[in-house]
């Protein structure tokens, strides 16, 4: 009746077993199960009393009782037991057999022998611990006993037949292997049980058949052992030590260790070195670690990837976490990654990276900006910009050259995740800060390339209020480099511009370029000019075209991804060129051009196209092969100035007045259609050249000597040295007579010298005074209780 109203255990295991996941495994059947709460996976060993003999059952009790109590890294861990009338539960971590292991490896190409040489080690270590330690007979060595964990680890298992080495004080004495199972007799050792070798004799014998039998397969028979097949030259010695003839002769399993792991040895190499010292890392001294981890990126190439992901990875995310580890694990962490699935990188790598874009160590920073590629596919825009973004910004300013270059390399990759604010309002302040201010021309540089490719993100009014002002001003920049940049900035983004602008804008700029003192600059502006030039006569040989050829002035910003076959060219070109100017010469201009250097500044012959290390654009660096097909091109359109900022005009300020300038690409203030009077940014300079273009055209004559640009012959190299070069002379005149008529030329073409710029500043100074005495003379005297405007 009681019976009745009993609970099954079985029911109430916490542990549930997979369907069609079941191997014979000895007397035991190894299921696949997880935990019912949790969902953990683990492997069941399952014995039913029913259908095994009086003596299984004895063994099946024997090896449950003896998993309880033995612990130890390279034995089969036990987790959870179930023993009831009818079967016998034996729960353990997730593993496989080893023969079962072997045969997937073998469809797979095969098993390496850094992974042999662990896993031998591994189960060597673990018959020492029995035999040394415990005192302890395993009796059932053997590829049987053998199981592999996830990360690739050997364990012993089939503990079916250990027994104390002076026999069970209890006298209760478990049957042989053969006595159960026959065909185990072929892996007994010649000699009698009661011969007087020493106790590990039959064990190791046991351990050169496993050998055999991972390296060649099966054994068929005992006499097979002779014949080495596979097994590797260098352990070829050991074996024979192993499965030698007289039990005297064969080695303790410790001392077959240390064999194997002098110089030379099998196991003796960097996969086994690496993992005995992550074995014992929370007791290494942290420059020990320092050097582990640096030298581990260099060996996980050739590492198991299930080793990898399940053994690296957890001491790598350990080391950084609690070690103080720094950014020398993030190589090999994001090695690792490479071995993850998409759920796995969100779940144990994304975390770790959010957290290390907080810190403070520059290197830490440097490298997560260096190997952003790796990962930013895998963050979501919601960490990128709470998160990540306002810890990124703060490399802008940083005082290192090199970090603020690959903070805004990094803006490549994080664009497509901003969102509007960060977007189209701190990362442009950011960069209007960085081309009118940065010290480095490589950096100014990258600012402006960098520009052109996230441009297709920008909403249509900040591509209205940026690009043609700060491409204008690269144009200006006195680096070779930067203003080839501002030259392909605007033939990269050419689908955003209307053709006022381009007409009235961009080409007035660009003609500017093509009597730049630097010949790859000159054939830039050429180019592009030849480009936008067509477009404007499609126009005026077909009007009805224009809304086709507009029809990206107003566009919303490009989807994250689209831009991604051509964005590989910012990338090339801001990398080797920059960054080996940096380093060769920080705190300057670069080689071939400095603040206010002028034409005569240049060391390169104009004629001459400079070469990367003149601080010039590389060919393939800084210019695509066709521009004007792997950009996407944008629009700025200015907006509309009151009256009274049409009054004051001024001439073109020169790179340095713009680097006194407000930061802001945009000329106006918000709220306000009026532009200040005392702003010097580009925008603003150039929109009030464009007024007066015809009247500086007319009031400036030419100096004697120069010539039109239509004038000049372009092919001066192949028609002999008798032709002068106009480019070249300028650049060779003496210093002496910098303020010659010639000079003078250059300057009104934006080519100034920080002197003059400043002797300009002063005369608009004096022009402006003037006009505020004349307004006050024009009002009269002032009467009492009236308000002073001015």
């Amino acid at each position: 009746m009681w019976s009745f109203f009993a609970r099954d255990p079985v029911k109430d295991f916490a542990y549930e077993l997979l369907p069609d996941s079941q191997e014979k495994s000895g007397i035991w059947t190894l299921h696949r199960g997880k935990r019912k709460t949790t969902g953990e996976p683990v492997s069941v060993f399952v014995y039913e009393v029913a259908q095994g003999t009086e003596q299984q059952t004895q063994l099946a009790k024997a090896a449950f009782k003896r998993m309880k109590t033995l612990r130890h890294p390279n034995i089969l861990a036990y987790v959870d037991g179930l023993e009831t009338e009818k079967s016998l539960y034996l729960v353990t971590e997730q593993v496989t057999p080893l023969a079962v292991h072997l045969k997937a490896r073998a469809e797979k190409g095969g098993v390496g022998e850094l992974e042999i040489s662990w896993g031998l080690h591994q189960i060597v270590k673990a018959l020492s611990f029995l035999i040394n330690d415990c005192h302890l007979l395993h009796n059932n060595l053997g590829i049987w006993a053998v199981f592999v964990d996830r990360a690739g680890e050997w364990k012993l298992g089939a503990l079916d037949h250990v027994v104390p080495e002076q026999g069970d004080p209890s006298g209760v004495s478990l049957p042989a292997p053969k006595a159960v199972y026959p065909d185990m007799e072929k892996y007994d050792p010649p000699e009698m049980s009661n011969s007087s070798g020493e106790k590990w004799a039959g064990e190791v014998w046991r351990l050169g058949c496993l050998i055999w039998e991972v390296f060649n397969g099966p054994l068929p028979r005992t006499s097979s052992l002779r014949s080495l097949g596979k097994i590797p030259k260098v352990l070829v010695p050991h074996y024979c030590e192993l499965v030698g003839a007289n039990p005297r002769t064969r080695p303790n399993p410790a001392r077959f260790l240390q064999n194997c792991r002098a110089p030379g040895g099998f196991l003796s190499n960097s996969f086994v070195e690496s993992n005995l010292f992550l074995e014992e890392i929370q007791i290494k001294e942290p420059a020990e670690k320092q050097q582990f981890f640096q030298d581990l990126s260099d060996n996980l190439d050739s590492f198991p990837e299930d080793f990898c992901k399940h053994k690296v990875l957890p001491q790598l995310l350990t080391a950084f976490e609690f070690g103080n580890a720094g950014a020398v694990v993030l190589t090999p962490l994001f090695k690792v990654g490479k071995f993850l699935s998409a759920e796995e990188y969100q779940q144990k790598i994304i975390p770790v990276i959010v957290k290390m874009f907080s810190s403070t160590d520059r290197a830490m920073r440097i490298r997560l900006l260096q190997q952003m590629e790796q990962f930013i596919q895998y963050l979501n825009e919601a960490a990128v910009n709470s998160q990540i973004f306002p810890h990124v910004v703060h490399g802008f300013t940083d005082t290192n050259p090199a970090i603020r270059e690959q903070t805004v390399k990094s803006m490549l990759l994080l664009a497509p995740k901003l969102n509007e604010t960060n977007l189209n309002q701190e990362l442009m302040r950011h960069f209007a800060r960085l081309q009118a201010r940065d010290e480095q021309g490589p950096i100014r540089c990258n600012t402006t390339v960098c520009l052109g490719k996230i441009a297709s993100y920008l909403n249509a009014g900040t591509r209205q209020r940026v690009l043609i002002s700060a491409f204008s001003r690269a144009t200006k920049d006195p680096f070779p480099a930067s203003r080839s940049a501002g030259v392909l900035g605007f033939a990269a983004t050419h689908n955003y511009y209307s053709v006022t602008e381009i007409a009235a804008r961009i080409l007035p700029t660009l003609c500017a370029v093509t009597v730049d003192p630097d010949k790859s600059v000159r054939d830039q502006a050429f180019k592009a000019i030849k480009s936008f030039l067509s477009k404007l006569e499609t126009v005026s040989e077909d009007p009805s075209k224009l809304a086709e050829i507009e029809k990206d002035v107003a566009s919303c910003a490009q989807p994250a991804g689209a831009s991604s076959s051509w964005a590989g060219w910012a990338v090339t070109g801001m990398s080797s060129l920059t960054s080996k100017l940096i380093r060769n010469a920080p705190g300057t201009e670069g080689v071939t051009g400095t603040e206010g250097g002028g034409p005569a500044a240049n060391a390169t012959s104009p004629t001459t196209p400079p070469s990367a290390s003149d601080g010039a654009p590389a060919t393939g660096e800084m210019e695509p092969q066709h521009p004007l097909d792997s950009f996407q091109f944008s629009s700025l359109t200015q907006a509309s100035r009151s009256s009274t900022s049409m009054v004051v005009k001024k001439q073109s300020s020169d790179w340095s007045s713009g680097w006194d300038a407000d930061d802001s690409w945009s000329n106006e203030k918000e709220g306000q259609g009026q532009s200040s009077a005392g702003e010097e940014g580009w925008g603003n300079d150039w929109g009030e050249e464009e007024t007066d273009t015809s009247s500086a055209t007319k009031t400036l004559p030419l100096p004697e000597g120069v010539r039109l640009a239509s004038e000049y012959n372009w092919d001066s190299t192949t028609k002999g040295a008798s032709q002068n070069d106009l480019f070249a002379s300028v650049s060779q005149r003496n210093t002496a007579t910098t303020m010659s008529l010639t000079f003078w030329f250059y300057f009104h073409l934006g080519l100034s010298k920080a002197e003059l710029s400043k002797k300009k500043r002063e005369e608009r100074r004096k022009e402006l005074e003037a006009k505020r005495a004349e307004r006050k003379a024009a009002k009269g005297p002032l009467k009492l209780g009236a308000r002073k405007l001015d």
